[in-house]
């Protein structure tokens, strides 16, 4: 017990000094990174709306995704994030249209002490139990700049078809 409780010890030793290596040669100034993968998550959420015609039901996703950012010690970061999977909608109303297909995500914010950007698409591509076709796409972006007196751009686009 005591020679497993040592070599359990030892290796977290050793990823800590791996983990702190690798983020003082991340170019020196302080930079610090992180990538996490996920992989077949899947999300229930009842109570969910279809985008192009509000009907009510149940959304089920499958998906994998991947987050990334680096965060310098200056107060700049950057930040990126894609998901994609498939999906099923079941309706509460029952005479409505189950609809199974893909969707993706992608979002980035990048910011320093005085300027900001946040951009997103999202996507969605499903076929109807009664044969319909659903397409959804919208793009979302946010602007700051602290030298303009905090000026913000802000839009969102979102077509159905």
């Amino acid at each position: 017990m005591k020679r497993v409780r040592r070599t359990t010890v030892l290796l977290c030793l050793l990823v800590l000094v791996l983990v702190s290596a690798s983020a003082a040669l991340a170019g020196g100034n302080g930079a610090q990174t992180f990538t996490q993968i996920d992989k077949n998550v899947v999300q229930v959420m009842p109570e969910n709306t279809t985008p192009c015609n509000g009907e009510v039901g149940t959304l089920t996703l499958t998906y994998n995704d991947v987050f990334h950012g680096t965060s310098l010690a200056n107060g700049t970061s950057w930040f990126t994030g894609t998901i994609t999977g498939t999906l099923s909608f079941v309706p509460d109303d029952s005479t409505q249209a189950s609809y199974t297909g893909h969707f993706s995500q992608w979002f980035g914010d990048e910011n320093n002490l005085k300027n900001e950007v946040s951009p997103s698409t999202f996507n969605v591509n499903a076929t109807g139990s009664d044969g319909s076709h659903l397409v959804f796409h919208e793009n979302d972006q946010v602007a700051t700049n602290a030298s303009a007196n905090g000026f913000t751009v802000s839009f969102t686009h979102a077509f159905c078809g």
